[in-house]
């Protein structure tokens, strides 16, 4: 089990209604993904890493929710190979990195005195967070806000977030293979 006592601190703030979702809080963050239909990668993945019990548990969390699109923006083999069960620590790892513990309303991002900080991922990696032209974590464009579950807060977002000693690897394994 993941420990979640890392709670991400922001504090101050304001939301743009454009941001403002009006969801009903009713099914977890699991049933949530699975029920919108754009998240069947990242389902597969979250069920290949083990890590279903601990996103359908308490909470709240705060999940920055890659699509399907998202994943098939990743070099190809890439889902293929993460989901091996010989992969299952990294793809973990890179799973976790989407996840803060606490609730991070889109309020408290847009809001924030600094337009660009970090959040602890339940991972341990600071996500970069950058809201001076739209809202960017560790580069990937945030597209919806504020989809409310019963254990916490989904953010889609357009690419895959890695963190960085996962990047880092991956990226000294592609120029072996280059």
């Amino acid at each position: 089990m993941i420990k979640l006592s890392r709670v991400a601190a922001i504090v101050g703030l304001t939301i743009p209604l454009a941001f403002a979702s009006t969801t009903a809080r009713a099914q977890d963050i699991v049933d949530t993904a699975v029920k919108a239909g754009s998240f069947n990668t990242l389902v597969t993945a979250v069920k290949a890493a083990g890590l279903v019990d601990t996103l359908k548990g308490k909470g709240p969390f705060t999940v920055f929710a890659p699509t399907d699109d998202a994943f098939a923006k990743l070099p190809k083999g890439t889902v293929e190979n993460l989901l091996k069960p010989e992969n299952k620590k990294t793809l973990a790892s890179i799973l976790t990195y989407h996840v803060v513990a606490g609730e991070v309303p889109a309020s408290k991002i847009v809001g924030a005195k600094s337009k660009q900080f970090g959040v602890k991922s339940v991972q341990g990696a600071d996500i970069a967070v950058d809201t001076r032209k739209g809202v960017k974590v560790s580069g990937a464009n945030v597209t919806k806000t504020d989809i409310k579950t019963s254990n916490g807060i989904i953010h889609v977002i357009d690419s895959v977030i890695l963190p960085p000693k996962v990047k880092a690897a991956m990226a000294k394994t592609a120029a072996k293979h280059h």
